[in-house]
Order: structure tokens, then sequence, then C-alpha cells
């Protein structure tokens, strides 16, 4: 595991687009807040580019993550947004660069194939957090989506339980183990490929938005058949926010996760606001974590040195 580095006021920026193209005043807006929190901020050289559903092309994309890895003057990474795309080039990543040059990585929805191939590859945790244009650049963004942005100014322990939201106990007991996860979509696009998410001993995290029903059953049941659900030493869910006609089905979608986690006896955990929400609690990936669903707390080791 290699912790990255703490921020200090001062410090620079960089902001990359890997998937899809950012709102531009939603970024102009999230980028004031990070100047007025005493940081410089460093635009990746094609960050508002446009080609359709995509950021750019590939190599485009590719280029700018590389390039604020490369930087020692850029001490983290922010995506602006996510949507769909760092897939496309996980394969034509350097992470013998990522691995050199560690810094605070920071995403979530797409970027989550990101966090899984950096992660695998590297050793490097990175952060599951609200990102720029999708999220802190919106009007009347919660307190809470921002104060966890301080977990990257020291070190600092992450307490989750019903302070925060109500939590449902899924599964009785008690586990530790690394932290990893994010969009289950994203999570299941990895199964097959050289990026497919470990989950082995490790505690999992699962989100995901405008999906239907059926559709996280056929995910889950996707993970389930390849190992990945049994693997895992318990589980930690996320917001799963519909967005279609389909949330008027019979059947929802905490029962549906329910159906597939009961069986396994593995503690597990609902209710958390991780994900396509507001607030968003942000977490690291990577590091250790302990999970006790009993009296419903989740505590995230440090994710910065």
């Amino acid at each position: 595991m290699i912790l990255p580095t703490h921020l200090d006021e001062g410090d620079t920026i960089g902001i990359i687009s890997p998937a899809g193209p950012p709102d531009p005043e939603n970024l102009e807006r999230a980028l004031g807040w990070l100047r007025e929190l005493g940081f410089k901020v460093l635009l990746g050289k094609h960050t508002g580019e446009t080609l359709g559903y995509l950021a750019g092309p590939d190599e485009h994309r590719l280029s700018d993550l590389h390039e604020m890895f490369a930087n020692d003057r850029c001490k983290a990474i922010i995506c602006s947004r996510g949507g769909y795309g760092t897939a496309r080039f996980a394969d034509r990543i350097d992470y013998q660069l990522i691995r050199s040059h560690p810094k605070i990585f920071w995403g979530y929805s797409d970027i989550t194939f990101l966090h899984t191939a950096i992660r695998q590859n590297t050793g490097l945790v990175t952060f599951h957090g609200p990102m720029l244009a999708s999220d802190l650049g919106l009007e009347n963004v919660p307190l809470l989506s921002r104060q966890l942005f301080s977990q990257l100014f020291e070190p600092a322990t992450l307490r989750y339980d019903e302070s925060v939201s109500p939590l449902q106990t899924l599964c009785c007991g008690s586990t530790e183990g690394e932290l990893v996860g994010g969009n289950l979509s994203l999570l299941v696009s990895s199964l097959g490929t050289p990026f497919e998410i470990d989950t082995r001993n490790k505690i999992l995290l699962i989100e995901d938005t405008g999906e239907a029903p059926y559709r996280v059953d056929g995910m889950l049941n996707q993970l389930r058949l390849s190992g990945k659900l049994a693997q895992a030493a318990g589980f930690i869910v996320g917001n799963f926010r519909i967005e279609t006609s389909d949330e008027q089905e019979s059947v929802s979608i905490e029962e549906v996760i329910s159906s597939y986690l009961l069986p396994l006896d593995k503690p597990a955990l609902g209710g958390f606001l991780i994900g396509h929400c507001q607030p968003h609690f942000a977490v690291p990936l990577g590091t250790g974590a302990l999970l006790d669903a009993d009296r419903k707390q989740l505590w995230i080791q440090p994710g910065v040195k």
C-alpha cells in the first residue's frame, strides 16, 4: 500500500477530465472554491475538450493523466466529472510512472475503473469523492461534501455512523479489510479484463445511479457468478439513486441487494451517503477499514501520510 502525501496550503492541484466533458460554468465555480481554500490549480491541456460524450480523444485524456502524475509541482489530481471513457485507455496507462510519482487522486463514478486499475497495478491509495463540475461546482453544495475534502490535509481516521445518516444492518457481524469498490456497473465492467476487481478478504463498497432493479440484479448476479461476492469480507452499500420510471417496480433495489448479500452471511451495512448523492461522504480506497454492522459503524484508516 502506498499512501500519497497530504496537501499543504499553497500546493498545486491538477484538474483533468479523463471521462466526459465538464460543464464550464460549474467547473469554474469549483476552481474558485479550491482557490479560496488556498490552493493553486493547474488545468490539464485537454480538460475542456469535447468529443461527443468524451472529453476529447483517448490519447488526449491519457496524456493529461500522465502529465499530472509526472509533474512534481502537482500534489493532487482531481477529476472534473465522470460520465464514460476511462476504461478505454486503462491498458495504456504508464503504471510505473504513477508508482514512481504517487499523489492524491480523487473522483468517483466512471473513475471507479481508474481507482481499481491504479490500486491493483501500483498499490496507491486513491479517493472516492465528489468531483468538481458535477458536484462541488453546483450551487448550494452541502457542507459535508466539502468538509470531507479536509481528509487530504492531514492523516485522519474517518468514522461513519448514524450521526451522518440512518444506516440499515443487512447482515450482522463485524470484519476488517481493505476498502475497495465504487460504482457497481464499472466494477462489473472490469470482469474478464486485466483490471478485474480483486475482492478477496476486502470490504466491498457498491453504489450506482439511474439503474432499474432488474439491472442491479443482473450486475450483482454477475459478481456472484464470478465469485466476487463470496470472496469479500463484508459490504457497505452506498446510494442507489433511481432516475427512471422503473422506480415504481414492485421489487425495490434494497430488496434486490438484500437477496444477494443475506445468503452470504457476511457483515453488510446499507444507507451510506456515498456515491451519486448530496451530501457525498468521500472515502479513501485501498486503505484498511473496520465494519461493525451490529453497532452500525464504519471506521476507515487515513488515506494520506
